[in-house]
């Protein structure tokens, strides 16, 4: 297949700019140069690549499942042959036996069912390649593969050639092998389930009245069945109330889990009783259905979300791997095995894995990771800098002076308050209120039992299992379960993820919201940029344009961007450029002086004058062309849409707080869209921040913390809820009580109506179970509900508070705008 490389020169429409090209494998747009081949774009040789050797594996359906289905392919030279030390190889192998291994891999770039077909049939591109599988909810793939043939190293550097290169950190050294989780309760779930439906049908006969036409042998040859069929509901099924119930007993803490263990135990015993002595048919189908229905409430709510991790720790944002500098020239190694005084070479982007001394390059760093301050901080040779930072420009040269595990973030993250808060002392909703049932039935069931022995001795026993079996608290303990499966399935569909069903009942009793500044209120990317001054003219324009093309700072990045020509142009020559951190940019674009910054440095007389740079560099950038004043551009911080509409649903039930590591330049701004009576706290650190939260909790309030980075992370554990906001839902996220997209920031006020409204919904639930309980046991009490009725409307109550449960909670989705 040849290729040539075009310039996007054809003439444009007047007033409508011409549309740049899309790349046919990834669909990014291709603004200067395309590569074109066999009448197809690609807005590199690396796509055009990965296009060849698809079509030469035949592969080319890839392109018929979706239009540009691919991603950019990523920069063939990276070495990956660090991964084949077996310190690395063996902690990261799921398996292997020396000639076959299966691996692991996150793949965030994964998004479509066309990277899905392409991942799943690596096989075609490699014969080492054995099988591959994907997880699309955990953007992973377990690959099996012949290590003999193909090495790890291998491996990953293919998937990197496709442009779905692995992201590998330094957690997932230390990860331990995921289990299935739900694979337990589904065998117990199969067990109940099985023996459910066998003894129905054994049970057939007495359904239909029939008892009489099959013989008193044949029914005594069913119970015994039964009662075989129902052990292992009872002793496998069921063991997780058991176990409940025992730790109940033993801390003295009643939760759910005791009368429905209770409730199971009554059920069966009374059915032992009644099949040995002859007495009746026993009731082991409603004690099996019971079990398979409690646990199919279990397996609703543990589906809802079993696809993220929310715990992790700074390990997880750092890469295996880093650039050593050595005598014998750079060497990639693992992060694990650097050691104090070795030099180290960070490029452009990367984070810093230790605490280090800067030894060569000019160090811009973006601190925003630890202490939420947005601006790049600059850093000259000799300073000390700390983990964490993330370089931005050219690359720079460290010497280590601590371990990994002894730098400063991980001190930071070892302080206490970065780990989750102990749950003993929190008691659900549904714990609180089956203390008091459990201690009632209990108590109404001995007193009736105790009155009917000197009525009629013989009845005692059976009321009082009546009583237990028709008041079993299986409504009481499913209501929550769908309700609040209900609801985090419709939160996980509206792009909220939350650890557990408990955090939709934290949320519905939040009465505070605090937020971050970067990342949270602002949004990845430019904001609005505005030029205050008298028009630039077009040859000045492009002079700028030229300027900003040689830096690599976020300001520059911007200011490039808004000043680009509608229609390309060869830009003007520019000579003696010169950066200097923290202060701007300069150089002599014919037949000027053009220099953009800080106000001092514009003002600078001469090239050789070395201003000193500002500490703390604003966001306006003013420009000057032979050392006069030209004007500036004011760059605005980068709001995320809708964001006064979202603050002002919020301040209508809630009192707004925001916590910012930033300087207070957007102060006023700020206040505006949070209200007058908001609390605006600047230049705070990860403790100072943590405080403030304390200080909320002890004046009694509940807390909801809106943040992200590692920064927030102490916030996030310690406010009632800790919702971590992410442009990428699969990426790593502080340690949170819930994920949310940043798309669906706009949400927020419905989504904390909807919690809300769920809450009401348990209670309801709740209502109505009490209610069936008061009646039942009341005629139970009487005598006048014998235990097979009981067993027989205690499912018909569980299934009708399902129904109410899972309608409702629906019901109020929609009305609340969620799919």
């Amino acid at each position: 297949m040849k290729s040539t490389i075009q310039g996007t020169s054809s003439p444009p429409l007047a007033g409508n700019p011409p549309e740049p090209p899309t790349c046919y494998h990834c669909g990014l747009p291709c603004p200067s140069a395309v590569v074109v081949s066999a009448e197809r774009t690609f807005c590199c040789h690396g796509c055009l690549t990965v296009c060849e050797i698809l079509e030469a594996n035949g592969l080319q359906q890839f392109y018929r499942m979706a239009d540009a289905p691919g991603v950019q392919a990523s920069d063939p030279s990276e070495d990956f042959r660090y991964l084949d030390a077996d310190s690395i190889r063996t902690r990261l192998l799921d398996y292997t036996d020396g000639s076959v291994a299966r691996v692991t891999l996150p793949i965030p770039a994964m998004h479509c069912v066309a990277c899905v077909w392409l991942l799943e049939h690596l096989y075609r591109l490699h014969p080492a390649i054995r099988e591959s599988r994907v997880n699309f909810p955990r953007k992973e793939v377990s690959i099996t593969f012949r290590c003999e043939e193909l090495p790890l190293s291998g491996l990953v550097a293919l998937l990197h050639s496709l442009g779905y290169t692995p992201t590998l950190r330094l957690q997932d050294l230390d990860r331990p092998a995921r289990k299935d989780s739900s694979r337990p309760l589904l065998l117990r779930l199969g067990v109940a389930g099985f023996a459910f439906g066998n003894i129905m049908l054994l049970s057939l006969a007495a359904y239909l009245g029939l008892d009489a036409a099959t013989g008193p042998a044949f029914l005594r040859y069913f119970g015994i069945v039964s009662v075989l069929l129902s052990l292992p509901v009872l002793l496998y099924s069921a063991s997780g109330y058991w176990r409940a119930a025992a730790r109940a007993a033993r801390t003295g803490v009643v939760t759910i889990d005791v009368p429905i263990a209770i409730g199971i135990a009554a059920l069966f015993s009374q059915s032992l009783f009644e099949i040995g002595t002859s007495a009746g048919e026993g009731y082991l189908d409603s004690f099996t259905g019971l079990v398979f229905f409690l646990l199919c409430g279990a397996w609703f709510q543990r589906k809802t979300y079993d696809t993220l991790s929310f715990d992790h720790d700074y390990r997880s944002y750092f890469p295996l791997s880093v650039v050593r500098r050595t005598q014998n020239g750079d060497e990639r190694i693992p992060v694990n095995d650097l050691a104090v005084g070795d030099r180290v070479v960070i490029r452009n982007g990367e984070l810093l894995p230790a605490d280090a001394i800067l030894a060569a390059g000019r160090a811009l760093l973006d601190f925003s990771f630890v202490t939420g301050e947005s601006e790049p901080v600059p850093r000259q040779i000799g300073d000390y800098v700390y983990a964490g930072g993330r370089q931005v420009g050219e690359s720079i040269e460290l010497e280590i002076v601590k371990p990994v595990s002894q730098s400063y973030l991980t001190s930071l993250w070892n302080h206490e308050a970065f780990h989750p808060r102990p749950a003993d002392g929190i008691q659900s909703l549904t714990d609180r209120l089956s203390r008091r049932f459990t201690w009632t039935v209990m108590a109404i069931a001995s007193a009736s039992a105790a009155v009917w022995c000197f009525i009629d001795p013989g009845r005692a026993v059976l009321i009082f299992s009546s009583i237990l079996i028709v008041a079993c608290p299986c409504a009481l303990a499913l209501s929550a379960p769908f309700t609040l499966g209900t609801a985090l399935r419709v939160l996980g569909r509206n792009r909220l993820y939350l650890r557990n069903a408990e955090t939709v009942e934290s949320l519905a009793r939040v009465d505070r919201v605090v937020f971050d500044k970067t990342g949270t209120l602002t949004r990845g990317g430019p904001g609005a940029i505005a030029w205050e001054g008298d028009p630039l003219t077009d040859s000045e324009r492009r002079a700028v344009h030229a300027l900003t093309a040689h830096s690599t700072h976020p300001h520059s990045a911007r200011i490039h961007q808004a000043t680009a020509d509608k229609t390309p142009s060869p830009p003007p020559h520019t000579h003696s450029f010169r950066e200097v951190p923290g202060a701007g940019i300069e150089a002599y674009i014919h037949p000027h002086l053009y220099r953009l910054g800080s106000m001092a440095w514009t003002q600078t007389p001469t090239l050789e004058t070395e201003p000193t740079p500002n500490p703390n560099p604003l966001p306006d950038v003013c420009l000057a062309i032979d050392g006069a004043p030209r004007g500036r551009f004011r760059l605005d911080a980068a709001y995320r849409d809708d964001l006064p509409q979202v603050l002002q649903a919020l301040r209508q039930h809630y009192p707004l707080a925001l916590l910012s590591g930033d300087q207070p330049r957007d102060a006023q701004t700020l206040l505006s869209l949070l209200g007058q009576d908001a609390t605006l706290a600047f230049n705070q650190d990860p403790h100072q921040k943590l405080a403030f939260i304390q200080h909320l909790q002890q004046n009694g309030h509940h807390v909801l913390m809106i943040g992200d980075g590692l920064n927030d992370a102490g916030a996030l554990q310690q406010g009632d809820v800790g919702i971590a906001l992410t442009e990428f839902v699969s990426s790593f996220t502080p340690a949170s009580d819930g994920i949310l997209d940043a798309f669906a920031f706009s949400r927020l006020p419905a989504i904390l109506r909807f919690c809300r409204s769920s809450l009401r919904i348990i209670k309801a639930s709740f209502a109505i179970s009490i209610c069936y309980n008061v009646i039942g046991i009341s005629v139970a009490a009487q005598g006048l509900l014998s235990p097979v009725i009981a067993a027989i409307l205690m499912p018909i109550s569980s299934i009708s508070v399902v129904v109410f449960a899972v309608a409702a909670t629906e019901r109020t989705a929609r009305s609340n705008g969620f799919e």
